[in-house]
Order: C-alpha cells, then structure tokens, then sequence
C-alpha cells in the first residue's frame, strides 16, 4: 500500500506552486481549482461540517476570506452565506405531476427553498454540469435500476424503498458535494435546480444550457457558450480518445496510471469484499432472528430458572440481531456506498483525462496540418517563381527572334507570329468522319472533359496560393487556441484533481473511523445483553451429581469453573 501511495501523482500538500495558464482566461492554481477574484466563477466560502461524515469537509476546515459579494440569487446568496448550510432530501413521494405514468419525486430542501424532482432531472443536472465545465470533476449521482431488477420485478423496481432510501442518501450527498465545490457551488443553473420556482423543462432550453454545442471539443474550454468565441474553432481536428500523442505529458501520464490502480483497488477486491461481507452480516443477522424466537418459544417449555435463563438467552440473541441490523445499515450507509461513489469518481476521472488527451491531440494534429499547409505553400511558391523566370525567358526570346519588318508591308499588317506562339485550337469532332451510332453521347462527354482538362496552369497556381495562405491563417488562429485551452484544461484538471486527492483522504478517513465506530458500539451493545444473560443463567443450579465445592479445593460455594460431564449420569457416578 505504501508503494501505492508513492506512486500518487496528486497533490497532498495544500500549497502548490502557481503554473502558467491561458493568456485569455487564467486560472489561480496556487489555490487548487479555485479562480482569481476577477474570473466569471467565484470561489464559495469554506463550510466545516462535523456532525455529517459525507461528504467530508476535506480541507475546508482550514477558514479562508469570503470575497464574492455579487450574487446572483437568494440560493447563491445562501450558499455563501458562510454559515453551516446543507442541503436536504426529506421526503420521496409517488406523484404523477406532469406526467402520465407515476413516478418518484424527492423533496429537495435548502434553506428556505424547496423543489421536487425525479432522478431523470438529477441525471440531467449532472451532464449539463459536465458540458458547462469539462476540465471539472463533477460528482456523481446513484447509478440506475440494473435491468434484472426491471426483468425480475417490473411493476415494484421503482418503488422498492430500500432502493429509494439509498438514492435519497446519495442525492443528498450529490448536492452537497457541489454545493461545497469552489466553482461548481457558483453555477446559476444549480441555483435554479434547488430553487423550483421554474421547471426543470424551462431551465434546458434557456441560456447557457441551450447555447451548449454539439461538439464539446470545438468550444474554448474555459466557456463552452461563449457565443463570441473565434470561428477558427471549427478547424480543429475531431480526434479519437486513443488517438496516439508523440509527445504526452508524463505528470498526466502519471495520473492515468494512478487512477487506473485506484480503480481497480475499488471496483475489484474491495468493493467485491465489502458485498460479500455485508451479505453475511445480513444472513447472520437473519439467523440470530430465527434462533431469538426459537428461544423464546423453547423457555416456555420450561420452568424456574431454567425456563428464566434460556428466555434471558433468547432476548441476547434478539439484542443481537437488532444490534446486527443497525450494523449492516451503518456498514451499508457509511462504507458501502462511499466506495462505490469513488468507484464511480474513478470513471469521472478517467473522463476527464481523455478530455485532456483530445485536447492535446487537437493541438498536435493542428500543428501538423499547418506544417503540412506550409511546405505546400512554399511547392507553390517555388513553382511560381519558376513560372516567373520561365516566362521571363520566353519573352527575352521572343523580343531577340523578331525580325525587321519588311518595306512593302502594310502597317495595319501584324508581324508574324513565331512560330513557337502558336497554339493549337480546341479538339472538335470531324464533320467529314462518320460517326459510330450511339456514340454521340460519349463525344459530348469527352468534348466537356477536354474543356475541363484544358486548364490554365498559371490561374489554378495562383488560386492554390491563395486557399492556402487562407487555410495557413485560419490553422495558424486555430493552433494558437488550441494551445490556450491545452494550458487552461491542463492547469485546471490538475487543480481539481488535487482538491479530490485531499477530499477522498478526508472521506477514507471518515470511512474507516465510522467502520470503527459501528463496530465498538454492536461490541458493546452485545457485551450489555449478554452480561445480563449470564447473570440469569449462573442461577441455574448446579448439577446434583456434581462434585461439591469443598471437594474441588475451590473452598466457597458458588457456579463451578470445571467442564460438565455428561457421561456422569449415564454411568450413575
């Protein structure tokens, strides 16, 4: 493990040096994922939370100064309010609100505020916020109902509530997280989503979601919906997520590697683990369930002590179940789920990676291009230089090859023409050459490509000339944007990755002490319970045929240490 963390190309320290950024929109990356005062994003105050264990406040414990003073709502307002805010899922009701089928809505409460929505709209919020900001490492939300489930049980899967009680938690904890984030908690969209007092219809097809492009990766990265953005966009290269680079950056090279361990230290032995675990706890705690009532009915079977003893030993095992019961909840809530949120963190992040990596390839590829354009630039230009001399000489020839003009000849005669002047005429078909039947439609179609062949050389040279000085400046303003979005995505994913690298510390941290805690307290109940049904059960009397004390060296009377042995009576000893 430790080996493991060596490998981590994140940041664990809170201070970090500043890296350049894009010329047009910079990003302060000595203060990870967070802009400068003066960038369209503010920065959220920091909340401490240390009642709740996710999502863990991270750093945030460390206070910093609240400067954003414009807000642009009352949910902006109250998220930066600076007090101890969080955001709640109180309720999930069945409802058939504009809609002809029922559904399930949950009642979203902040502050003040409250709103309604279905898991579709949640999902919705989420890829709007990924399109608004693809260099950010955007939360995820619970994943949807498996198909066996709709297969197995179609009409119950929507309603299951142990189902709609875990995507109550994780929504909860999927508004929190981006309420807590330092950009993302400054989107108006978000504000709008927690608000209600439009639908959710009404907010897609308003700006800024409506002015998203089709194409994420012709968009400047800092502003997808910049409507003033260059047209040269359009002339970046679409490229593949595993289109090969020639020149990759190591320390996100670094980062792939890293993510791909910890994606597989997730999803493979401790997620499986953990599963596998919780579903003993679950069958355990079933059979403490069915051996409490056995107890409980097998007592009344009995009398006296006996009877009292074996119904105190039945109540134990009931204690223990419920005991057991809350355990699985709390395993279930407090380390269950967190994993598989990181599990899905781990796949955000490889996304976000690839973004990164098509980025980088457009600026490649549109350096090979224009490289390309530029050494096709200068063929022609070499070719026209030679046309040029070529020229030159043919009419220095031509001035020394005419000849006198003789007396007798008229002036509005020309001279003749040299011979090397003349050019042929158009190939037109022979009046006196009979024509093959059926073979007027080919003659027209050769006649119209010898007119097409029949080029001047010179005008498509200087037309090539132009469309390339075109396309070199058009490639030349598409490299230079492609190199700013590079920087700006490149600084900003790494700001972000290690704002994550402290939170997830923060949240295995608060995992681990939880799965602790869970555990100390089922100890510790079990240990009361069982205490007493000791207490009832030394008050049973001992064996008649057992040896007494006195003899036994003990000396004082009282419950006997030594084994029982059962073949006593069957002997008669």
């Amino acid at each position: 493990m430790e080996a493991f963390e060596d490998d981590n190309p994140f940041e664990n320290d809170v201070d970090r040096i500043s890296s350049e950024t894009s010329s047009t929109s910079r990003v302060n990356i000595s203060a990870p994922s967070s802009p400068p005062p003066s960038a369209a994003h503010l920065v959220s105050p920091t909340i401490s939370h240390h009642s709740r264990p996710f999502p863990s406040p991270g750093t945030s414990k460390q206070p910093q100064p609240m400067y954003k003073t414009d807000f642009c709502c009352n949910r902006d307002r109250w998220l930066h309010s600076g007090d101890d805010v969080e955001i709640l899922i109180t309720d999930a009701q069945k409802t058939t609100v504009n809609s002809a089928t029922p559904y399930i809505a949950y009642v979203i409460q902040a502050g003040t505020a409250e709103a309604r929505h279905r898991y579709s709209e949640f999902e919705s919020l989420r890829s709007s916020l990924v399109k608004l900001y693809p260099t950010l490492i955007v939360p995820p939300i619970p994943s949807k109902q498996s198909i066996s489930d709709y297969a197995t049980n179609p009409s119950k899967a929507k309603e299951d509530a142990a189902m709609i009680a875990r995507r109550k938690r994780m929504l909860q904890t999927f508004l929190n997280r981006i309420a807590r984030h330092p950009i993302l908690s400054n989107e108006h969209v978000f504000h709008r989503f927690l608000d209600g007092e439009v639908s959710w219809t009404e907010v897609l097809h308003s700006p800024p979601l409506s002015l998203l492009p089709k194409n994420i990766l012709k968009a400047p990265s800092h502003n997808p919906t910049d409507q003033n953005a260059s047209p040269a966009y359009e002339a970046l290269p679409n490229p593949s997520p595993t289109y090969p680079l020639r020149h990759p950056e190591q320390r996100f090279m670094d980062s792939e590697v890293f993510t791909n361990k910890f994606a597989s230290h997730l999803s493979g032995p401790m997620e499986k683990v953990s599963r596998r675990m919780l579903k003993r706890w679950s069958e355990s705690a079933h059979d403490y369930s069915e051996l409490g009532a056995a107890l409980n009915g097998f007592s009344l079977n009995e009398s006296g002590a006996l009877a009292t003893a074996i119904e105190k030993t039945g109540q134990a095992v009931d204690a223990t179940y419920m005991s057991t019961t809350r355990l699985l909840q709390e395993l279930e809530q407090n380390w269950a789920e967190p994993l598989h949120e990181y599990t899905q963190f781990a796949s955000i992040i490889k996304k976000l990676l690839v973004y990164r990596h098509q980025k980088h390839v457009q600026y490649e590829m549109t350096k090979d291009v224009l490289e390309n354009k530029r050494e096709l630039l200068e063929e022609y230009e070499k070719s026209e230089r030679e046309a040029k001399r070529l020229e030159e000489a043919l009419a220095r020839g031509r001035v020394n090859g005419l000849s006198p003009r003789p007396e007798g000849q008229e002036e509005n005669e020309g001279p003749d023409e040299p011979a090397s002047a003349y050019l042929p005429p158009h190939p037109e078909p022979n009046p006196h050459k009979r024509r093959a039947p059926g073979m007027a439609f080919l003659n027209a179609l050769s006649y119209t490509l010898h007119g097409m062949m029949d080029v001047d050389p010179e005008t498509a040279r200087r037309n090539g000339i132009s469309k390339t000085r075109e396309t070199i400046s058009q490639l030349e303003d598409a490299l230079h944007l492609a190199a700013q979005d590079l920087k700006y995505s490149g600084s900003t994913i790494q700001a972000d990755l290690d704002r994550f690298q402290r939170q997830k510390v923060a949240d295995l941290r608060e995992m681990t002490i939880s799965m602790a805690r869970s555990h100390r307290d089922w100890c510790k109940k079990n240990l009361e319970t069982w205490q007493a049904a000791r207490r009832e059960i030394e008050k049973i009397p001992n064996h008649p045929n057992s040896m007494p004390a006195t003899q036994s060296g003990k000396g004082a009377a009282g419950p006997s240490n030594t084994r029982r042995d059962s073949s006593a009576t069957v002997n008669g000893r």
